[in-house]
C-alpha cells in the first residue's frame, strides 16, 4: 500500500481544491475553499507573529482570533484586576472609530501605520462581522 486512507483523502482534497477533513480537525472552522483558507491562514500566522516579534498590536484583528470569546474575556480581566473590580460586574462598552482599512489583506496594523494611540482601558479592534443588522456610517449606530 503506497498511501494510507488519510493520505489519500488529503490528496484528494487537495486535488479538489479543498480543504482536507484531517486539517479542520485541528484548524479554524471555515467553509472556504483550499486558496482563499491558505491566504487567510497565511494572514492570521502573520498577525500574530508580527504580535511576538513586535509586542501587542495598536489594533487587534478580532476576527483573526480562533476563540474571540477567550480575547474579550481577557480584556475584561486586565480591567478588573488593575481597577480591582470583580469580572462579573463588568460590561464592554464600545466607542466607533473611523476604519483603518477595509482591505482584508491588510488586517495587520502596525504602530507607524495605526493612526490611534493605545487606548488606556480596553482594545481597539478591526475586522467585526455584523450579522442581522447592519452599520449606519452617518449616524454612527446599528441599523436594521
Amino acid at each position: 500500500e503506497l498511501m494510507s486512507e488519510k493520505l489519500e483523502n488529503v490528496s484528494n482534497s487537495l486535488l479538489n481544491g479543498k480543504i482536507p477533513s484531517f486539517w479542520i480537525f485541528y484548524s479554524y472552522p471555515s467553509l472556504k475553499p483550499l486558496a482563499s483558507y491558505i491566504t487567510d491562514l497565511k494572514i492570521r500566522l502573520a498577525f500574530f507573529k508580527n504580535w511576538l516579534d513586535e509586542g501587542p498590536p495598536p489594533v487587534y484583528w478580532i476576527s483573526g482570533f480562533f476563540f474571540t470569546q477567550s480575547f474579550l474575556t481577557g480584556t475584561l480581566q486586565n480591567y478588573a484586576r488593575k481597577y480591582v473590580i470583580e469580572i462579573d460586574r463588568l460590561q464592554f462598552d464600545f466607542e466607533y472609530l473611523e476604519e483603518e482599512t477595509n482591505d482584508y489583506s491588510k488586517s495587520i496594523v502596525t504602530r507607524e501605520q495605526s493612526q490611534h494611540t493605545d487606548p488606556e482601558d480596553g482594545a481597539l479592534i478591526t475586522g467585526l462581522f455584523l450579522e442581522g443588522c447592519k452599520w449606519d456610517f452617518e449616524n454612527k449606530v446599528l441599523a436594521d
